[in-house]
């Protein structure tokens, strides 16, 4: 029977019939129990079962492993230690265990430093809103405080024998509670035998996403999904799932940044860094989540990472039980700078041994978070805290621009609904965005950074434009203001493809009556090799011109030597043969007749590349500007199963 349950995820079904019955002796059924308790989420439970099952001989490949995570969970620092060091340099053991149990060990020896850690938060407990149930995951909009929770009972859910949960909302002046106004969403929303996780929403608080699974049936443990839906005409329509759902995988965790361009969310999809990660997606301009991007490593560890924020200030926030921390889930917050992510824990009291998660800010210095931490009123607590930093300071920077291309006369006019990326000297996607109507774009950056300012559309040359704030940082030493917004303006300019068009390429000096490549025209034709990787879709022609002081056929043979050595520089640093042709031109087509100057000479002795053949790639279909789309149906794909 326990098997059975277990392989159904029935966890609590599983504790039911193990606790009164396992012997110490029996490894099996003492395992069984323990990752019973670990899979439900109980894993401070699960350490004297673990135990038992060691002593009686289990030799299952990660119990050393979630022995010391359960021994953690109980502040048993110096066992877990002892257990871990004793798994990693003994012989035997799966490499996976062996990697993760040094990470934990790694973890161990943080301890020490982050309980001593000087901070200044301050936290309570939301007294009249907690009960002997859970309450978890606020979010903080309009004067309402929107949490998931199972205060009000009803059908079992058989992973943790406590009931389904549901969304709430209760009207709240910051931390005061006006607990009368309590009431459940919809029940278009809520479902009585499937749990509604954690919800983002936005900011004018009539859109919102969130999370819905786990039935409770055979195979619904994992079926975990992000889903849709708007408040119109008085009512919240029917829920719709989103496309970035993938089959099998728990997306959850949803959180919207303070624009809603970008969502955050977590997720247990193949490709990732260990459980559950974090990842992002774009809104484009069709109202589609697209884009999906994993953080990274700096951010996902072996361990999982979840229920992210963005606050105002561009720190991201997140709960993890991978970094170092006290136990369970911590909270931890990363900041940029130097193209670096700094990941930190926040500390005591924030963090303690329990699962501490869920962290909402409603201003720069105050919010709400989760955790089931002794002293609680019953599971999950919803608590609220203060930052009283003296010297907090808050500095954003962002760099705004427009979209531009040239007319037939030249004259610069706006390119309206362009892609725009803004991307780390390392060309890691930081953020992306599509220009308004009006051409214009804006980002959050980073202090002290390199960036490029790539716009993409459709018939236009991709183009990169660079961008630093190296050496603009605002001296906060000199800061009387709480927040302080620095804003650099650009511009970038999208040349139209033309077929068949020369452009000149500047700077390109061969030696007298030599073919070969000198370092200066090595720097400009490196420009052009990022044109063509950033232009995957153009096939181009190089173009060797002479001018007019020598014989014709041996300017056309220079030519087209020096066309030549070119395309196979190109060639040599990665541009398929197949995509760039050479053409020696001579003096065939001088720019400037009967040569009267060096300048005239240096004037027609160019090169030039065209190009031949533009096979667009498919991308984003735009919305013209004139056409209105249904915001509820601009979220998903054309049919109802979100695929």
């Amino acid at each position: 029977m326990a098997n059975s349950n277990f392989d159904k995820g029935n966890y609590e079904r599983v504790i039911e019939i193990l606790s009164s019955s396992v012997k110490p002796t029996d490894a099996q059924g003492n395992f069984m129990l323990a990752e019973a308790y670990r899979l439900s989420n109980r894993l401070k439970e699960a350490a004297p079962y673990y135990r038992a099952a060691r002593n009686a001989g289990s030799d299952e490949p990660g119990l050393d492993y979630y022995y010391a995570r359960a021994l953690k969970a109980n502040q048993n620092y110096e066992g877990a230690e002892q257990i871990l060091t004793t798994f990693v340099t003994s012989p035997g053991g799966t490499k996976e265990f062996k990697d993760l149990a040094q990470v934990e060990l790694d973890n161990i020896d943080q301890i020490d430093i982050l309980s001593s850690a000087e901070n200044y938060y301050r936290i309570k407990n939301l007294e009249d809103l907690n009960t002997r149930w859970a309450e978890y995951a606020p979010v903080y909009t309009n004067s309402y405080l929107y949490f998931t929770s199972n205060r009000d009972g009803g059908k079992i859910y058989g992973v943790t024998g406590t009931p389904f949960t549901d969304l709430y909302r209760v009207r709240t002046q910051g931390a005061n509670v006006s607990i009368r106004t309590l009431q459940a969403l919809d029940p278009i929303i809520n479902h009585s035998d499937i749990n509604e996780g954690s919800i983002a929403i936005s900011s004018d608080g009539t859109s919102i996403i969130f999370a819905k699974g786990n039935s409770g049936k055979a195979t619904g443990n994992n079926n975990v999904n992000l889903f849709f839906t708007r408040y119109r005409n008085g009512q919240w329509l029917e829920p719709r799932p989103l496309a970035i759902n993938v089959p099998d995988a728990w997306d959850s965790t949803p959180a919207l940044t303070p624009d809603g361009t970008t969502l955050y969310f977590s997720s247990t999809r193949e490709g990732g860094f260990g459980g559950a990660d974090i990842y992002s997606a774009q809104l484009n301009r069709r109202g589609r989540w697209v884009d999906v991007q994993n953080l990274g490593p700096q951010i996902n560890t072996p361990g999982d990472e979840m229920f992210p924020f963005v606050s105002e200030d561009g720190k991201l926030y997140f709960a993890s039980n991978g970094h170092p921390g006290f136990g369970n889930l911590d909270l931890f917050s990363a900041t940029r700078r130097r193209g670096k992510i700094n990941v930190e824990n926040l500390g005591q009291p924030m963090n303690s041994a329990a699962d501490d998660f869920g962290l909402y800010q409603f201003d720069l210095t105050r919010g709400f978070f989760s955790s089931n931490r002794p002293g609680g009123k019953g599971d999950d607590d919803i608590y609220t805290y203060v930052n009283e930093d003296p010297d907090l300071k808050v500095v954003n920077y962002f760099v705004q621009g427009t979209t531009y291309t040239t007319d037939d006369a030249g004259k610069k006019i706006i390119l309206p609904n362009t892609k725009v990326t803004l991307m780390a000297a390392d060309d890691e996607v930081v953020s992306e965005a599509f220009a308004s109507d009006d051409g214009k774009f804006k980002f959050r950056v980073y202090a002290e950074e390199h960036y490029n300012l790539v716009g993409e559309k459709t018939d236009y040359f991709t183009t990169r434009k660079e961008f630093s704030t190296m050496d603009k940082s605002v001296d906060r030493s000199t800061l009387t203001e709480f927040i302080t917004n620095v804003t650099f303006d650009t511009e970038i300019m999208m040349d139209r493809i033309v077929l068949e068009k020369a452009i000149v390429l500047n700077n390109i000096y061969y030696d007298l009556d030599k073919a070969n490549i000198r370092p200066d025209a090595a720097k400009v034709l490196d420009s052009l090799v990022l044109i063509m990787n950033d232009n995957p879709e153009i096939y181009i022609e190089l173009g060797s011109h002479t001018d007019s002081r020598a014989p014709d056929d041996y300017n056309l043979d220079l030519s087209q030597r020096r066309a030549k050595s070119a395309v196979n520089y190109i060639i040599s640093k990665g541009i398929k043969p197949e995509r760039i042709v050479a053409k020696g031109y001579g003096e065939t087509q001088l720019i400037i007749q009967n040569e009267k100057s060096e300048e005239d000479y240096q004037r027609n002795r160019r090169t030039e590349f065209k190009v031949l053949r533009y096979n667009p790639r498919e991308q984003e279909e735009e919305l013209p500007p004139t056409e209105e789309v249904d915001e509820y149906d601009r979220f998903f794909d054309d049919d109802d199963s979100g695929e």
